[in-house]
């Protein structure tokens, strides 16, 4: 039986590095060729296999090029704007709502409730049509605060990680707080909002990616040259005839780097964030 047993273990444990193993494989394979093909001239790149080595990883042309033609450093200004007022304005607003939702008896309670869970049940796709006409009837479209008006709209897994943190934070906080003379309103900023960091964290790391890789609102409402996002940034080397693909992975490098220098220098609060405000119970 031991035996068996050992062999059970033996053969989950196998399986289980090879799947870790094939799952990085597969993971790193793109990010690989996506460097490769960084450091690469035009000629060499059309005449190698995209798993080819560069003939030198000193060549940083494409890196300019990518900068200069792509105007990235007006895209990365126009996104870190956006970055901030969004998430800085979601925090806010989900924070608020789960704190009266979860604090608060009021007649339709459930029903709202219930309505934020139906609209995470909706495609963003689906809704465009009409969110469009209202952008365009206001005069929104090709405007940076237009854009992030419609980024702002309430994230609905940040309302449910906050309302479950709340859940996890006792009443007596807003009681004695009350009974000292505090407002609602200073419950809520004093008392109980800087216990919500691990909970934030989450909901900016979550919000933040999301902002940062969103395209098709981006393509969509913003048109116009200066207006850019480090999304549709890389699309200047796309075409009819061709896509300059050293150039686009060039691009793609940078604009990872800012996300990396980020998660290395906050890792420990983004784990801990995931940890006590995603699951916290």
């Amino acid at each position: 039986m031991k035996m068996k047993r050992s062999l059970g273990g033996t053969i989950f444990d196998i399986f289980k590095y090879v799947s870790l193993i094939a799952a990085s494989i597969v993971a790193l394979t793109p990010v690989c060729v996506c460097i490769l093909a960084a450091f690469k001239t035009n000629e060499e790149y059309e005449r190698t296999s995209v798993l080819d080595l560069p003939a030198s990883f000193t060549y940083f042309e494409n890196f300019k090029i990518a900068m200069e033609k792509a105007n990235m450093l007006r895209c990365f200004a126009n996104t870190t704007i956006v970055l901030i007022v969004v998430l800085a304005v979601s925090v806010l607003t989900g924070s608020m709502l789960a704190y009266a939702l979860n604090r608060f008896t009021f007649p339709g309670r459930g029903l709202v409730e219930n309505l934020f869970l139906f609209a995470s049940l909706l495609p963003g796709i689906a809704m465009q049509v009409t969110i469009y006409k209202i952008m365009y009837s206001l005069n929104l479209i090709n405007h940076l605060y237009g854009y992030m008006i419609v980024l702002m709209g309430t994230d609905i897994i940040s309302i449910y990680i906050f309302l479950q943190f709340f859940e996890n934070l006792p009443v007596s906080l807003d009681e004695s707080a009350i009974l000292d003379g505090c407002t609602y309103f200073g419950v809520f900023y004093k008392i109980l909002f800087p216990l919500l960091k691990p909970a934030i964290m989450t909901s900016l790391v979550l919000k933040g990616v999301s902002v940062y890789n969103e395209y098709y609102a981006s393509n969509l409402y913003l048109q116009r040259e200066e207006l850019k996002t480090i999304s549709t940034a890389l699309y200047t080397f796309t075409g009819p005839y061709g896509n300059q693909y050293n150039y686009i992975c060039a691009g793609v490098i940078i604009t990872i780097i800012p996300i990396l220098i980020f998660f290395l220098v906050f890792q420990k609060q983004v784990y801990s964030g995931m940890a006590s405000g995603a699951v916290k119970g």
